[in-house]
């Protein structure tokens, strides 16, 4: 009788929502695919199908916030054309036409958006596996899944499922990480190499794998001149694409003179920025978020940046130099341009700290991180959508 009544409590008592986000290891379902790597690359997917279904949805229910200057198909397409908002839109006629003054593209792109689209979640796919073995490294297996959650749905982390370097980039680096930590570092090199070639602020990653290098090598010379050359690899990425520059230029550094002609130069005091935004939201957040068109968009992506700033000490502290270091220097290129746009992409790449929030022991804490994560990439998944300047 009285085992009955236990019973009886037992499915009657609520599973509190952090049960979920951490369950414990023997409350673990036996169905389970038997792979890690498999389960998260079969959850990943499944996320960007999820999240692609939400883009859609916000594009049919919310207004354009302006005309949109690309479509896939030539015509407008509900669905796919959220995939090619903003720069998206630019990198068909670069894939067709090289780098030139490109015209916006004509009635057929689909062919390279949709393998732009493939690129990206297959490279979002593989980076989700990737973090899970590298924070693994650091972390049991339930933390590690966790880092992998907080990276998926951090929100700007709805980047990665449309036409954009995130995923790449993101996977290649975090790869370069994990190899120079297990001491391969050919390996190391090589996707450190791809990560440079991806996008030239990769070459910030330089000082923290160096810092690994000289730390982990020891005594042995043959082992410290395999480091170097993987550090090597990593410079040739960026040198191989600047050599590509100049021969269509005259210039290997013509895409720094690019960004500048742009607007964007950096270069100037990293904290300025920051110091602006805190200021407007604390002495008059709501004339400054009603009444500047910009103030939303800027407060989303600077609040991000600032957020990453406060935890670089800690994710220091917790994981050693090398993953600050590489916080630092990746929050230090954007910032020093005094511009807010893109620091909330800029930082949805910085894994480090998606690592650190998932050591965090607090159930309170993660359940709090995931529901305020989610609820912004929604937020910020339907502006991108609906072409408002969130880029």
């Amino acid at each position: 009788m009285n085992q009955a009544l236990a019973d009886a409590k037992r499915c009657a008592s609520p599973t509190p929502l952090s049960s979920l986000i951490e369950p414990s290891a023997a409350a673990a379902p036996r169905t389970r695919l038997a792979h890690p790597a498999l389960r998260i690359a079969l959850l990943a997917l499944g996320f960007r199908v999820l999240s692609a279904v939400v883009a859609f949805y916000a594009n049919v229910v919310f207004p354009l916030h302006v005309r949109e200057p690309f479509t896939m198909f030539g015509t407008t397409s509900p669905f796919w054309d959220t995939f090619v908002r903003f720069d998206a839109g630019w990198y068909y006629p670069i894939a067709k036409n090289g780098y030139q003054y490109v015209e916006l593209f004509g009635p057929s792109p689909a062919d390279y958006l949709l393998g732009g689209i493939i690129v990206s979640w297959v490279g979002f796919v593989l980076a989700m596996v990737a973090i899970d073995y590298l924070a693994r490294l650091d972390l049991p297996r339930r933390r590690a899944e966790r880092a992998v959650l907080l990276t998926a749905i951090f929100p700007f982390a709805f980047f990665y499922g449309v036409v954009y370097t995130e995923s790449v980039f993101l996977l290649f680096t975090v790869a370069s990480f994990y190899f120079f930590r297990t001491r391969r570092w050919f390996l190391g090199g090589v996707c450190g190499g791809l990560a440079t070639a991806t996008r030239v602020n990769g070459i910030l990653m330089l000082p923290a794998l160096a810092w690994i290098a000289w730390r982990d090598v020891g005594s042995d010379r043959r082992e410290r001149l395999r480091a170097l050359a993987g550090l090597a690899l990593v410079c040739g990425g960026i040198g191989l694409y600047s050599l590509y520059v100049y021969r269509l230029s005259g210039n290997p550094f013509e895409w720094a003179a690019s960004i500048e002609r742009w607007g964007y130069h950096p270069g100037g005091a990293p904290w300025l920025a920051l110091v602006r935004i805190a200021q407007a939201l604390v002495m008059r957040p709501y004339a400054f978020l009603a009444g500047e068109r910009m103030a939303p968009y800027d407060t989303l992506n600077g609040v991000a940046a600032l957020a990453f700033v406060a935890a670089v000490p800690f994710v220091w502290r917790r994981f050693g130099a090398a993953y600050g270091l590489f916080m630092l220097a990746n929050l230090w290129l954007p910032l020093s341009s005094g511009q807010y746009e893109g620091l909330g992409r800029y930082c949805a790449v910085l894994f480090p700290c998606f690592i650190w929030l998932a050591s965090l022991r607090s159930r309170a804490a993660s359940t709090a991180l995931v529901v305020l994560f989610a609820m912004f990439y929604t937020l910020c998944l339907a502006l991108f959508t609906t072409i408002h300047p969130l880029f």
